[in-house]
């Protein structure tokens, strides 16, 4: 997808942040629909202009960036919500990700990487800061404990498995073909084979599939 076909809205209760970010992606040819400072006001207007992508704080003054990313991602299937947020605390990252968060980015990241977390948001890929994928996927495996384990699993192979377990530490199909020395068509046939297996729709799902049934991340 290209910049210029990628809709995004930036949900942040601090004016200077919220209208640098906006101008910021605009100069980058991104198609910036609207801002908004609280949790009602992002989900009325979200509602509204359908961006592909919601830049969400979470932190919007007397309002929960949390509930507007549950109502965002219940309302709009098909806009993926990447908060962006000053804490990098494990539980706010939990709670993200349990509200339909496509991914995490704290606010610390430089701009280059704003503007590869926006595109690959977009392209349906799970996004985190570097060190927070394994966080919410230990704190999964803490709290799924033996009933996770208990479930029924479709079959996967062993090539599958190896597959979505970088899918859900947010790796492009570059990159994982490149950790298992297979070709990125092959990654993709593996990709579509899972989300066949599993009845989902597409890497974001995968991921949050991943997570939940606390698979290891070892490669």
């Amino acid at each position: 997808m290209n910049d210029v076909s990628i809709s995004v809205m930036i949900v942040d209760d601090h004016p200077i942040w919220r209208d640098g970010v906006a101008r910021d992606l605009a100069e980058r040819g991104f198609d910036v629909r609207a801002t908004a400072n609280d949790a009602p006001a992002a989900v009325r207007i979200a509602t509204t202009v359908r961006p592909d992508v919601v830049l969400m704080d979470l932190n919007l003054g007397d309002t929960s960036g949390v509930d507007a990313t549950r109502q965002i991602s219940e309302a709009l299937p098909d806009t993926r919500v990447l908060v962006l947020s000053a804490s990098g605390e494990h539980s706010d990252v939990l709670e993200a990700v349990k509200a339909g968060a496509s991914g995490y980015l704290v606010k610390s990241a430089s701009a280059v990487e704003l503007v590869d977390a926006v595109r690959r948001t977009a392209d349906g890929d799970p996004v985190f800061t570097p060190g927070l994928a394994g966080l919410v996927l230990g704190e999964y495996r803490r709290m799924a404990g033996d009933s996770a384990a208990g479930d029924p699993t479709p079959r996967l192979t062993d090539r599958e498995t190896d597959v979505l377990r970088l899918v859900a530490k947010g790796l492009t199909s570059r990159q994982i073909a490149g950790k298992l020395v297979i070709s990125p068509r092959t990654v993709e046939n593996h990709v579509q084979s899972t989300l066949r297996k599993l009845q989902l729709h597409n890497r974001v799902e995968l991921a949050r599939y991943a997570i939940e049934h606390g698979l290891d991340q070892t490669d």
